[in-house]
């Protein structure tokens, strides 16, 4: 970030025309002065409590100092600063996460499934910036959180607000796809895709999830599905929204891949496919490879924004010149 002047021709007058008044008002001091003694005849004579001297000194540096700040204020000073500009538009995808309460199984290198989830999405959104992401959580139904957006700030702080069972205990994966197939649908993007990240199969809701897969295919939308989490017993904690009270303790996790196999299947016309993570690396690798498999071209330049700040001088000499006024005018008005 620098700064610049937009009548840089300002600063070089205020340069020449502060130090030649300065010089002048010296030069042009009155040749006869006289002094009064302050005091009764013969007696002491009447000393002020301050320095009277110094203190009329002080005021004209600050009357000096505002002069200065408008001379400043009026060269128009900006800060400039550059920002990227995308020239084509990148790919639209949609997060389909699961927010049912075994997605707080702690397998994923002692962290839970749904955390990872998050972390991974943001990190992903970070590295395609050109790209729109939405959000979809799915749980005993399915909401479209976020449409799809470049919108950084947006999709954080939705992510960030998520809760594990806020949208209650079961998974309605076929309401999920069709909540986020009807959305991506619509989208003019030259990419689209759908990803699914669930740990379990459909109990709720009342659209089957292979035909909602299906109808994802025939848009020729990409649909991945990626699997989280391993099976057996595993630890679980969280805070449930409803209750307010912690959960801690262990569940059996019942991990069906053939389930989620056949969704991607069904989905498999407009691309994807369906990917395991039942481990933290493996839920990273699964990341990498839906970056590698919906690369855009990704074409930018650079433009030049200008921020102006002249505001701050401004009212700084105004307040440093009305100070000095009433000090003259209200204090000193008997004295100068």
């Amino acid at each position: 970030m620098n700064v610049a002047f937009d009548r840089p021709f300002l600063l070089t007058a205020a340069l020449i025309a502060i130090p030649l008044i300065l010089i002048l008002s010296r030069r042009l001091k009155p040749l006869f002065t006289l002094e009064l003694p302050l005091g009764p005849p013969g007696g002491i004579p009447f000393k002020p409590p301050v320095n009277l001297n110094l203190f009329l000194k002080i005021l004209s540096v600050l009357e000096l100092t505002g002069t200065v700040f408008l001379f400043i204020a009026a060269a128009g000073p900006h800060f400039i600063h550059t920002e990227t500009v995308w020239l084509n538009r990148g790919a639209d995808i949609l997060f389909v996460i699961d927010v049912s309460p075994s997605m707080a199984g702690m397998d994923m290198n002692g962290r839970s499934r749904f955390d990872a989830a998050r972390d991974l999405i943001r990190d992903f959104a970070h590295r395609r910036p050109s790209d729109a992401l939405g959000l979809v959580a799915v749980g005993e139904d399915a909401v479209l959180l976020v449409p799809p957006t470049t919108d950084r700030d947006v999709l954080y702080s939705r992510l960030d607000s998520l809760l594990i069972g806020e949208l209650g205990d079961g998974t309605a994966l076929g309401m999920g796809l069709a909540v986020a197939g009807l959305h991506i649908g619509r989208s003019s993007a030259p990419r689209r895709a759908v990803v699914l990240i669930t740990d379990g199969e459909n109990n709720a809701g009342s659209v089957n999830p292979e035909t909602a897969a299906a109808v994802i295919g025939d848009l020729d939308v990409s649909l991945w599905v990626i699997g989280v989490g391993s099976s057996g017993e595993i630890p679980i904690n969280y805070l449930d929204p409803v209750t307010r009270m912690r959960r801690v303790g262990t569940f059996e996790s019942r991990f069906d891949p053939e389930i989620l196999q056949n969704i991607a299947a069904k989905g498999k016309g407009g691309g994807g496919g369906w990917i395991p993570a039942p481990s933290a690396d493996a839920f990273s690798a699964a990341f990498a490879r839906l970056d590698q498999g919906e690369m855009t071209v990704r074409r930018s330049g650079l433009m030049r924004l200008k921020e102006p700040f002249q505001e701050f001088f401004i009212l700084s000499a105004l307040g440093i010149l009305v100070l000095v006024r009433f000090v003259r005018r209200y204090i000193l008005g008997a004295l100068i």
